[in-house]
Parts: structure tokens; sequence; C-alpha cells
């Protein structure tokens, strides 16, 4: 990441900054998230809940069921109802939509998972790793990572 990436709502009454790289960038496919997108897959930044920055406005979390029966948290602008991050199971983490960025070319998938359930005409690139569920995060994390995620569990 070479500057600071910015995004928003649809309506733009939702801005956010992150204030660092993302711990990782997911690509995930299986049923929920093309349930919850619409769409073949979504692309996530996870980072640290306090290393995004809300610029204006203030995401609702909403609480939509997930296939194995848990709940994820959604955060979506109140206004248009666009999605911005999303918070699985640990409020020390955003999911941030990757779409909402100002320009989403910014980042690249670090990782496909889930690939299981990925749709046939959806090719993968040979460069990044797939994992038909999910993977090790010790063994593919840069070591960065790995301690900054570490530090937000302690905080």
């Amino acid at each position: 990441m070479s500057s600071s990436l910015e995004g928003r709502c649809s309506c733009g009454a939702v801005r956010y900054r992150l204030a660092s790289e993302p711990l990782f960038v997911h690509c995930c496919h299986c049923l929920n998230c093309q349930r919850q997108t619409g769409s073949a897959f979504v692309i996530n930044l996870l980072i640290e809940t306090e290393r995004v920055e809300l610029l204006a406005g203030e995401p609702q979390p909403v609480d939509v069921p997930r296939d194995d029966g848990s709940m994820q948290r959604i955060f979506r602008c109140p206004h248009c109802q666009v999605a911005v991050y999303s918070e699985y199971t640990r409020p020390e983490f955003r999911f941030v939509r990757a779409g909402t960025l100002d320009d989403p070319s910014a980042v690249r998938p670090d990782v496909h998972i889930f690939t299981r359930s990925k749709v046939p005409w959806v090719t993968l690139p040979e460069s990044v790793p797939t994992f038909e569920i999910y993977y090790d995060t010790k063994e593919l994390w840069p070591a960065e990572s790995l301690e900054r995620a570490k530090a937000a569990f302690k905080a």
C-alpha cells in the first residue's frame, strides 16, 4: 500500500480511512458470502478495528445469521444500506469490503478461501494460494501481521 486507503458507502454518508495496510486480504467464495453480497465472492481486507478511522457517519451494526448457525455483524450505512465492513467472531478485527474502497484496484487477494463452493466460471490465479475451506494463519500471514494480530488480542 503506497498511500492510505480510503473508502465510502454509495451515498457518501459513511467515509473511512485505513490507518495502515491490512493484515491480510481474503477472497472468500463461501456460500454465506455469496448470499450476503449477491455475488460470486467477497474481497475482505482484514484489519484491526482501531485502525479503521471513520471520517464521516457511523455505520449501523446488523446481525445476520450465517450458514453454521452463528451470527455475523455487518456494519451498513444507515442511509443507503451498503455493507462497509463486517465483524465475524472477534470485535478486535474488521473485514472491510474492498468494493467500498475509493480505488478497489489498490488491493489484491492474498488468498482464496472456501473454494469448495466457488462458482465454476471463476478462474483463480495460480500465483495466489487457494484453500477449499480455511487455512492456518501462522503458515501464511507475514510475521508483521501475526505480531499485529497478537497485539490486538491483548489490547
